[in-house]
């Protein structure tokens, strides 16, 4: 029963992000229909001419329908980042949708503009993420980056300013970002860094919460 019930929560889940994307981009049903379909055609074809059918058969219902699921993911993907460009607390939403060892504190620090400044350790050390109007941003950035030098010693402390253009990082691009940076804590210095961290002053604001534009689910990243 359990199972039962757990696979009907999935697809209601896939359901919803179906119906979301299909809504945000006019382009998933003729490229979730099309390059599958066009794709079957050929091994068809192929096998028409050649007579490797069992091969073919074989393989060819799968490899569609393994392009079918790869095009939706893209797509889903590119319609959920778009929801929330620009939404407050989005990057605290992608900060938390992180696997491995990163330790988020969200709205560390806020402007009533609800310009916002999330805390993040990992092992490349201390990230602090703004999202807001660039100047009033970095200004925060700032803020809290000679707060958090007070606690962290040798530690890096990395600023990151999300966002389009002018040195910003693009909400969908902000994983891949934080992960690509240079590893400099220990697996156990990364739980030791931020307890100094949260000693500091919170601002303890409330970030939006709850579902995701449309339904949808964030996807996960890997591990790094």
């Amino acid at each position: 029963m359990a199972v039962t019930d757990t696979i009907r929560a999935r697809m209601r889940t896939v359901r919803a992000a179906f119906v979301a994307t299909k809504h945000a981009d006019r382009k998933l049903l003729p490229l979730l229909l099309g390059i599958p379909l066009a794709t079957l055609a050929v091994l068809v074809a192929v096998d028409l001419l050649v007579g490797w059918f069992p091969l073919l058969t074989a393989i060819s219902v799968p490899l569609a329908l393994l392009l079918a699921v790869v095009i939706f993911g893209q797509r889903a993907s590119k319609a959920q980042f778009a929801a929330m460009r620009g939404r407050p607390g989005a990057a605290a939403s992608v900060l938390e949708s992180m696997r491995g060892q990163w330790l988020v504190t969200a709205g560390v620090a806020f402007s009533r503009k609800q310009d916002l400044v999330h805390r993040v350790v990992g092992r490349c050390g201390v990230v602090l993420v703004g999202e807001g109007a660039p100047a009033r941003t970095r200004t925060l950035l700032k803020q809290e980056e000679r707060k958090a030098k007070r606690v962290v010693g040798d530690t890096p402390i990395h600023t990151v300013l999300v966002g389009e253009g002018d040195g910003r990082v693009p909400i969908e691009k902000l994983r891949q970002h934080l992960m690509k940076k240079k590893r400099a804590l220990k697996k156990r210095e990364v739980a030791a860094v931020n307890k100094r961290l949260t000693s500091l002053p919170s601002s303890d604001i409330p970030i939006p919460k709850g579902p995701l534009p449309g339904g949808m689910k964030m996807p996960r990243a890997r591990n790094r």
